[in-house]
């Protein structure tokens, strides 16, 4: 049985949140195990459970005010050693390059398409994470 997946979701707005977790459902694909979400409107909230760590995703909103989840991606890959995959929730698909300079695993603009962010959120947790990193992550805390 494959292991229940942390996927912390970060967006001011609530119903940006509610539009993520009902796009991916509780299991999004076969390969992976069910989704518990931790719902966050605050970026300084974002920084803490990640410190803590136990989360395998983290899926934030590059929309999101007054804390941008593409500067909150930077900052985690800088930070954190390992650092989950991230999906950042762009304002448009022209902000792409945004996303690659704030070093996100995917990206998906808004409007959501749930089978864009669920082909995002697949991809990134199966291309190469192994279950014994996200284990880690789990387990590692400063």
């Amino acid at each position: 049985m494959t292991a229940t997946l942390r996927v912390l979701v970060y967006s001011d707005d609530a119903q940006t949140r509610e539009q993520v977790k009902l796009a991916l459902g509780k299991r999004p694909d076969q390969r992976l195990g069910e989704f518990e979400y931790l719902e966050v409107a605050t970026g300084p909230v974002v920084i803490e459970h990640m410190d803590a760590g136990g989360v395998d995703l983290a899926i934030l909103d590059g929309e999101a005010t007054p804390t941008g989840g593409m500067g909150l991606a930077k900052q985690l890959r800088d930070e954190l050693d390992p650092c989950p995959p991230i999906v950042v929730l762009t304002g448009r698909r022209d902000d792409a390059w945004l996303a690659r300079w704030s070093r996100a695993d995917a990206a998906v603009p808004h409007p959501l398409d749930p089978i864009e962010l669920t082909d995002a959120v697949v991809g990134v947790l199966t291309a190469s994470d192994a279950p014994d990193e996200r284990e880690a992550r789990r387990t590692t805390s400063p």
